[in-house]
């Protein structure tokens, strides 16, 4: 079990000692559940230095605690919260730890928990993607809100589906990229990972198999694990999947083909347009569905990428995942599934089980944005800045980690909050820091490996 995590300080104004603050406020979190049994407690040392106190004032109040059997002291594993009950004269609770082991949605790795617990306001947060604050288009958000101010009229729950405005100009922003699709073909969720968490749920058989590139996308293996199915990375090569690899499903076996075609997370990897078109091909010849996950689509520096696998779909055997957290604003909660009307009946009935919908305001705000003329010339300016962070960003590499440089592999990285694509390869499991000026935390090919425990 992890270190618990203590957010409190005695007050040394107080008239109570501080040894008894410091137990009183042991008692009322193991009281209360808060901390479970077997939860583990930091060391002395750093228990003192949290709580501003000198060591002696606080083995005082461990003293106490151990006597009536809160916590217990064994050797080699340090401090615990006990199960020996005399804590069961504060009060008769559940015993927690029980219960949070038993969900059929599994934890996160640890090392993932670490990251999201030290991803706050603090440092500059790199995993998630999401552009810079100083990039964040003012006017075009301004406006936005003033043209709503003057025709809200409430914020009741949306249609299923999302609200038609928005689905109408998304449908329009996808013709950019060569999706033809209808406002009936779109489902706006609260984000990508909740389209596929809603496909998890919805459309996956238990012990279906999931094809999907190695490396890939750390959480949505965690997706696809509580959904009871299986796992079978495929590898890549500088063209993408390597689709050749994989091994056709036995007859009657249900199967699914995930892929990041566009900037491969984490590899950067973008699949070229002769490998959409095989990979698509050997997909319909083994009516194998396809989830594309295109949260990069509209993320890139000189090129534009080749045309998604869903505007080459002819027989609507592709599910797409959109997203507007990488290239507006993460904090709108706002993606969208492009799929056959029956997925998107079937999810949007779902998700009316768990979900009301994503939220209106946001809707409507995202509505007024895309339909902006003003839009796609902040696209433009958008992509010209990360080009320019980007080039910074390997000059950087370049100077401190020069030596780890070897082969050609692109890693997608994050620098200042914005996705890039270098040319360093950086070995597995290692956890680096740049300099002050570029603060980072790298989660890198840690995937391959999670793919084969959960396979």
């Amino acid at each position: 079990m992890a270190v618990l995590t203590l957010n409190w300080q005695p007050d040394k104004q107080a008239t109570t000692p501080i040894y008894q603050q410091i137990t009183d406020y042991f008692q009322k979190q193991i009281s209360t559940g808060n901390w479970a049994v077997g939860s583990k407690l930091p060391a002395q040392r750093k228990l003192a230095e949290q709580f501003g106190v000198n060591r002696s004032t606080l083995i005082t109040a461990l003293d106490e605690l151990m006597a009536v059997g809160l916590i217990t002291s064994n050797p080699g594993s340090g401090m615990v919260v006990s199960g020996n009950h005399w804590s069961s004269l504060l009060a008769e609770h559940v015993n927690w730890s029980q219960y949070v082991k038993a969900g059929q949605f599994k934890p996160n790795s640890h090392a993932l928990q670490k990251i999201n617990q030290f991803e706050t306001d603090a440092v500059i947060r790199l995993s998630t993607g999401e552009p810079a604050p100083e990039q964040f288009p003012r006017p075009l958000f301004q406006r936005a809100f003033a043209h709503l101010g003057e025709r809200l009229t409430s914020l009741n729950y949306t249609e299923p589906a999302g609200i038609l405005a928005l689905r109408e100009q998304i449908a329009r922003h996808l013709q950019t990229v060569g999706i033809k699709t209808q406002p009936e073909n779109i489902l706006i969720t609260s984000g990508s990972l909740q389209a596929l968490q809603l496909v998890s749920m919805s459309l996956f058989p238990r012990d279906a198999t999931i094809y999907t590139e190695a490396p890939t996308y750390v959480k949505s293996l965690h997706v696809f694990q509580s959904a009871h199915t299986h796992l079978a990375g495929i590898p890549m090569d500088n063209q993408g999947l390597a689709y050749w690899q994989m091994a056709a499903p036995a007859p009657g076996q249900h199967a699914i083909l995930y892929t990041i075609p566009t900037f491969n997370n984490p590899t950067g990897i973008v699949m070229s347009a002769e490998r959409r078109q095989q990979v698509l091909q050997t997909a319909q010849e083994h009516r194998l569905p396809i989830l594309e996950d295109a949260a990069y689509q509209d993320v890139w520096f000189e090129q534009q990428p080749p045309q998604p696998l869903k505007a080459l779909d002819t027989t609507g055997n592709v599910i797409y995942f959109g997203s507007i957290s990488k290239s507006l604003a993460p904090g709108l909660r706002i993606g969208w599934t492009v799929a056959a009307q029956p997925v998107i009946d079937r999810l949007t009935d779902v998700r009316m089980q768990t979900d009301y919908g994503a939220s209106s305001l946001s809707q409507l705000v995202l509505a007024e944005i895309l339909a902006d003329p003003e839009y796609d010339t902040y696209q433009a300016n958008f992509r010209a800045v990360l080009a320019q962070k980007a080039a910074t960003a390997q000059d950087i590499l370049r100077h401190y980690w020069g030596d780890f440089a070897r082969g050609k592999l692109r890693l997608a990285v994050f620098i200042y909050g914005y996705a890039w694509q270098t040319a360093s390869t950086f070995p597995s499991s290692l956890i680096w820091r740049l300099p002050i000026t570029c603060y980072s935390i790298l989660v890198a090919s840690m995937t391959s490996s999670l793919i084969n425990t959960f396979a």
